[in-house]
């Protein structure tokens, strides 16, 4: 990728940072050198696994020290917007697609809100004797009848969720009634059984090669896996684990605290 441009904004930027006061804090100067990578970024003018110049080419085309450079690109690999291979150089990353742990959120609602093709697929649902674990998380007795349903998430095609629910027959008993292909098990339970405490945890996991395949992933590629709990009036509703590839998601959230919160 050449690193040579005729677009005004790129001119003005480099002219900005070559004419720099002398003595300005190198501080304000990484900034100015973060902002114009990122805003290529944000443009589409660098595309994900598209080079980066290369910190010499940085120096040289804005009168910067090495050590700025390197703090801007080390910064912005640490936020997720660039890779550095030794030896090979930076390259923008693959874009993210960020869901929010504050809340239970309707990932087709999330997917569509980005302007992305949705579609969900079903792979099982049924009744089934609970496993342990699933007793447990439900508050039932081992053995004891569950719900379990199964089904991967897609983004334009391609899959970025793996959601293996079990749902209480106590809280939700019409569960098995639904057509879901007309709607997903997630959205028919935040429809139907609102909930008023919520549990999440998030793992770093190897899938196993069922789960790798169903979510189009190569053998030994890490997920993120949030398992959440759900009640309504202190009864359980649902466990369900939702398995994401960690090349393709990330979970995240953001808030206001109130005034003396803990930082």
């Amino acid at each position: 990728m050449s690193f040579e441009t005729t677009d005004p904004t790129d001119q003005r930027r480099s002219s900005i940072l070559s004419a720099r006061p002398a003595g300005e804090p190198a501080a304000a100067l990484y900034r100015q050198l973060k902002s114009f990578v990122e805003e290529h970024i944000a443009a589409g003018k660098w595309q994900a696994g598209d080079r980066v110049p290369s910190e010499q080419q940085l120096v040289e085309r804005f009168g910067v020290s090495r050590m700025t450079v390197n703090r801007a690109l080390r910064e912005l690999a640490q936020e997720g917007l660039v890779v550095r291979h030794a030896g090979l150089g930076t390259f923008v990353a693959k874009r993210k697609v960020q869901s929010t742990l504050l809340r239970i959120a309707n990932i087709a609602d999330e997917i569509e809100a980005r302007g992305h093709a949705y579609r969900c697929d079903i792979v099982s649902v049924g009744r089934e004797a609970a496993p342990a674990e699933v007793a447990f998380a439900l508050g039932l007795d081992a053995g004891a009848s569950v719900f379990h349903a199964v089904c991967v998430h897609n983004e334009d095609g391609q899959p970025v969720q793996l959601e293996d629910r079990y749902v209480s027959p106590a809280a939700a008993p019409d569960f098995l009634a639904q057509d879901f292909n007309a709607i997903t098990p997630a959205q028919y339970l935040l429809d139907h059984v609102p909930y008023d405490q919520v549990e999440h945890v998030v793992d770093a996991i190897l899938p196993t090669p069922g789960q790798a395949a169903l979510l189009s992933m190569a053998p030994g590629e890490p997920c993120l896996m949030l398992t959440r709990r759900t009640w309504t009036r202190r009864l359980p509703v649902t466990f369900v684990r939702c398995m994401h590839p960690g090349s393709r998601y990330r979970l995240g959230s953001r808030f206001e605290t109130q005034p003396g919160g803990f930082a």
